[in-house]
């Protein structure tokens, strides 16, 4: 439990990360996220999920 509370820390601090040190451009690139289609953020969304785990994959390796 202590490791999962460690990586969803680490997870936080990344995502957070661009809010805190460029604001105003965050602000711009999620008023493009809105503009995109459903479809387009279905396959972001995969994409990233895929990405992550096989970089847990090869962590665990």
């Amino acid at each position: 439990m202590k490791f999962f509370f460690c990586v969803l820390g680490m997870v936080m601090i990344v995502e957070g990360l661009p809010y805190f040190a460029f604001p105003e451009k965050m602000r711009l690139w999620i008023q493009k996220m809105l503009e995109l289609p459903d479809n387009a953020l279905r396959k972001f969304g995969f994409v990233l999920m895929f990405i992550g785990l096989l970089l847990i994959y090869m962590g665990r390796n």
